[in-house]
């Protein structure tokens, strides 16, 4: 195995151990800038390394996750469940792609397409879930009149 693909695996799969603590500690912290930032770094991290080894289909799942990474970062979208959930179905694709990469040294076929649409839906706010608006109590009908036979 190429040394430089050897060490991409061994710091990728360190990285991604990384990212699934963090993103629990995310969902339990969802204004923690410096958690968002080192999130954002490690997915870039990922990316980048991605796009100089020359594997498309890791660089374009990690580009989709990362878009909704830096709009949580600089504020434009608030962290929400179904964003992180989504951030997470990620990087389980990403590990896939890996253990395959491993053994194979190649990236196997297939196809993200719904994946990275979520998330490109999420990072454009589409997706995002609107601030619910109070409930509103139902109305409680009388009680219907007893009619008792004489």
């Amino acid at each position: 195995m190429d040394d430089l693909l050897s060490e991409f695996l061994t710091e990728t799969s360190e990285n991604l151990s990384v990212l699934d603590v963090e993103l629990v500690r995310l969902e339990q912290n969802p204004n923690n800038p410096e958690l968002l930032s080192n999130i954002f770094r490690l997915v870039h991290t990922i990316k980048g390394t991605c796009g100089f080894l020359g594997l498309p289909r890791l660089e374009h799942v990690a580009h989709a996750s990362e878009n909704v990474l830096g709009k949580f970062r600089d504020g434009e979208l608030s962290v929400s469940p179904q964003a992180v959930s989504a951030i997470l179905e990620s990087l389980d694709t990403i590990k896939l792609i890996l253990s395959v990469l491993e053994s194979t040294e190649a990236e196997p076929p297939g196809d993200d397409s719904g994946l990275i649409a979520r998330l490109n839906a999420i990072a454009e706010g589409r997706d995002a879930p609107a601030a619910a608006p109070a409930p509103t109590p139902a109305p409680v009908a009388p009680p219907a009149p007893v009619v008792v036979a004489a």
